[in-house]
């Protein structure tokens, strides 16, 4: 997924500056903490190295997607595919609110694809609580959904808005296609606000990657959220908002980012803490520095890599194509 923070392209200087500050190596059987995990792609990799992965995140979709790479494992069935691809399209709550031609005036998919995305949604609830299907199984498929549902997106990148006319790649029928299981240890994936959580999980290495900006990630990916839960919502505005408020992040906060980044260092059962935050983000390279050294030995480590971007060049008021992504280091006493 085209996703606001991921860390796919900086895995590497990740993965060496971990390795350079705790002299762990791939194959050691440490507890490692992915506690804003997103789409997961960094438990992932730990996974495959051999960790046993506390996974995390408050966004419901992200725990989906978690549940299946951090708890499953090989071999996983994979006779439904067809049969799920093979369903009749069905007039569901995301047609009737995501498509246009319900009448809601919405154009996240095209009518047939969001009436696909319906059915399968339909038939994968109701197989699991039939116990026809097993909950490795229906994650298994229901992460498949998300990540997949979203390649025929109609939108510039993120759902806080629609195209106005259907793109090319939105215009494919759609097709449920399966997620990668992850061979290694079964960790445990989490639905919590973090500093709730990190007072009941210990580790040796806690990553953290919280939000940088005012952006939240409920308003930014909510219809996502909407196909992960399939709850009905009463949705509002333009645009079918959710109403979210136990999802609005205080790390997206200029207000209360500082508090509640103090609360979560001094909290962590962790030996290493490593932090992703870039030089743009809301709170301070100095604070953060302040904060992380009243707990142990600080160090931080740079890379410049290109800005994510949800919109067309000319549409930009920022000059710089690249930003400095700082990883801060700490060894906790």
């Amino acid at each position: 997924m085209n996703y606001i923070g991921s860390k796919y392209s900086l895995l590497d200087f990740l993965e060496a500056t971990i390795e350079e500050v705790t002299g762990y190596r791939s194959g050691d059987n440490y507890v490692f903490g992915d506690l804003f995990a997103g789409t997961g792609i960094v438990g992932q990799t730990y996974k495959a190295k051999g960790c046993t992965v506390i996974a995390n995140d408050i966004q419901y979709y992200s725990y989906i997607l978690n549940k299946h790479f951090i708890e499953n494992i090989p071999d996983l069935d994979t006779g439904l595919l067809e049969k799920l691809n093979a369903l009749s399209p069905v007039e569901g709550f995301i047609y009737n609110n995501y498509c246009e031609g319900s009448g809601s005036g919405r154009n996240y998919f095209t009518n047939e694809n969001g009436m696909k995305c319906d059915a399968i949604r339909i038939e994968l609830e109701r197989l699991h609580t039939s116990g026809e299907i097993d909950s490795h199984i229906y994650y298994y498929y229901l992460a498949s959904l998300v990540n997949s549902i979203d390649k025929y997106a109609n939108t510039a990148s993120v759902y806080g808005a629609f195209l106005k006319h259907i793109k090319k790649s939105a215009q494919k029928e759609f097709k449920l296609e399966l997620l990668p299981v992850i061979s290694g240890n079964v960790g445990k994936a989490y639905n919590e606000d973090i500093n709730e959580l990190v007072k009941k999980v210990n580790g040796d290495v806690l990553y953290l990657d919280p939000p940088y900006n005012a952006r939240q990630y409920c308003s930014n990916y909510h219809v996502l959220e909407t196909i992960a839960r399939y709850d009905n919502p009463e949705l509002t505005g333009v645009t079918g908002l959710r109403n979210s408020p136990e999802q609005k992040s205080r790390f997206c906060s200029k207000r209360t980012v500082d508090t509640a980044f103090e609360d979560l260092i001094s909290n962590a059962d962790f030996k290493y803490i490593f932090l992703s935050y870039n030089n743009e983000g809301l709170m301070s390279l100095d604070t953060i520095k302040k904060i992380m050294s009243r707990y142990g030995e600080y160090s931080f480590f740079t890379k410049e890599y290109k800005r994510f971007k949800a919109d067309k060049d000319e549409n930009r008021t920022i000059a710089a194509d690249s930003t400095t992504e700082y990883l801060h280091c700490l060894i906790k006493k």
